[in-house]
């Protein structure tokens, strides 16, 4: 991360606590609708999980039938996903690059809740451009970030009442949110990032937005939604390679 912002998944509490998180509350409405998304628009089966940490997503696109790779900075959540699934591919990348992975050879890239911890544009598109160069012909990335509502309203899994300031905050200011559905309590500090400002940078990393998906919570989902079923509190992009990216300050 850049010095500015630190990574705070790299901590043995959050990791550890991290690990135990399967797919409660508002974490079920995030990946309800990922399968469906895929088979709509995703054709073959060669999988990158972008972000993966604890190796939760990596596992939901091995159930999928994915031959999938996880890779994530931070060692202290590869430690665990390895240990929940030992015969997985989790590898270590360094901050903003991706040695060892093949261009064009992955139909899919799953990236979730990876953006929300990454702070500049700059640093976005920088990553963005790479893993468009990792997409197959034809290959899609699926991006799940949290939408700006998530920082103003409570949640079955979240909670912002102790941080007012998150109202006034602007795209590429930190905000913070508690999660309730583990026990680290500490709050969890993201970049606010609007979609104006994720399509901007898609745009510019030469990525096309085929389908963006907003998920609502249903009567008949198995919680109690707080919010979710009048307000999303998450944003899922589907991108396909445009080619020729450009640069932000074009």
């Amino acid at each position: 991360m850049s010095p500015e912002f630190s990574n705070v998944y790299e901590d043995e509490r959050r990791a550890e606590s991290y690990a135990e998180l399967g797919f409660p509350g508002t974490y079920y409405l995030a990946y309800r609708d990922i399968p469906e998304i895929i088979q709509r628009h995703v054709d073959g089966r060669r999988a990158l999980d972008f972000g993966c940490g604890t190796g939760r997503s990596t596992r939901f696109l091995r159930e999928l039938g994915f031959d999938v790779i996880g890779v994530d900075i931070s060692e202290s959540m590869l430690e665990r996903a390895r240990e929940l699934n030992p015969d997985g591919d989790y590898r270590l990348v360094p901050d903003g690059a991706l040695p060892g992975l093949e261009p064009a050879s992955f139909d899919l890239v799953l990236s979730v809740f990876t953006f929300d911890n990454i702070p500049a544009l700059e640093h976005k598109l920088t990553l963005f451009r790479a893993l468009g160069g990792l997409l197959a012909r034809n290959g899609r990335i699926v991006n799940l970030v949290s939408a700006p509502e998530i920082y103003l309203h409570e949640w079955a899994s979240f909670s912002t009442r102790d941080f007012p300031e998150n109202r006034d905050a602007v795209s590429g200011q930190e905000v913070r949110i508690v999660m309730l559905d583990v026990d680290d309590d500490r709050p969890v500090t993201d970049i606010l990032c609007s979609g104006d400002d994720y399509l901007t940078v898609y745009e510019h990393a030469g990525l096309i937005p085929e389908a963006t998906y907003r998920p609502l919570g249903r009567q008949e989902d198995p919680f109690d939604w707080v919010s979710e079923m009048t307000i999303s509190p998450w944003a899922i992009y589907v991108l396909g390679d445009a080619g020729n990216p450009d640069s932000l300050e074009n």
